[in-house]
């Protein structure tokens, strides 16, 4: 899937969500959106406390004069309940949180809930996702049990994000990319957004964020 005009910023967080080093991003979205609140999914961090990621969320964007919703979406049933589906749909802006990638993958994966997702990013709301929140909106998805790779979403096609840049599994994972994948790697604190003006870095690292593509290291433009 590609974005066209109306659809809305999307935000790539390479982890470290909810921190004064996203603050400056975050304010800036919320102000060009006008939205009341966000809404935050903690589906990634099911099995972490996931009430400790809203309450973080709702500590940071409440200090930039919103409230958070929280759309409780643990497991898969949650995907289909019509209230969770119906805050998807009309959020302004949604916020994936960190956690586990292949359980939001398999929670999310050809659901109600998803279809809203992508329903509001196309009618111009914003979609951010953090560390595993980030990986699942690719396709590929660099599978976190290895650095192999696996189906994702494919929100983005034929880009894979390395969240937490400078892991172990990062040379792996760059051995493995298939032809033609744009390997994002974003540092903690540190986001990439594409929005009507194309892709950007923001957050503490900017600099740091790498992209590689059949063994070349190529410009944040180079992104499909």
């Amino acid at each position: 899937m590609t974005a066209g005009a109306g659809y809305g910023p999307l935000v790539l967080v390479g982890g470290g969500e909810f921190s004064d080093g996203l603050r400056g991003l975050d304010a800036a979205l919320l102000e060009s959106l006008g939205g009341p609140e966000v809404a935050v999914l903690p589906t990634a961090a099911a099995f972490e406390r996931p009430e400790r990621a809203v309450a973080t969320a709702a500590a940071h964007f409440e200090a930039l004069g919103v409230k958070v919703r929280e759309v409780p979406v643990l497991g898969r049933a949650d995907a289909h309940q019509p209230e969770h589906v119906e805050a998807v749909r009309s959020a302004r802006f949604l916020y994936l949180t960190g956690g586990s990638p292949l359980h939001l993958r398999s929670v999310l994966k050809e659901t109600p809930l998803w279809e809203a997702l992508l329903e509001a990013w196309r009618d111009g709301s914003a979609v951010a996702g953090s560390s595993a929140g980030a990986m699942v909106l690719g396709d590929p998805m660099v599978d976190p049990r290895g650095g192999a790779f696996t189906l994702g979403l494919g929100m983005l096609e034929n880009l894979a994000v390395v969240p937490h840049l400078g892991a172990a599994a990062e040379h792996r994972t760059l051995r493995l990319a298939p032809p033609g994948v744009h390997l994002l790697g974003i540092p903690e604190q540190t986001a990439v957004v594409k929005d009507t003006g194309g892709w950007r870095a923001d957050g503490v690292l900017p600099e740091r964020v790498t992209i590689h593509l059949d063994g070349e290291i190529v410009p944040l433009t180079a992104l499909p």
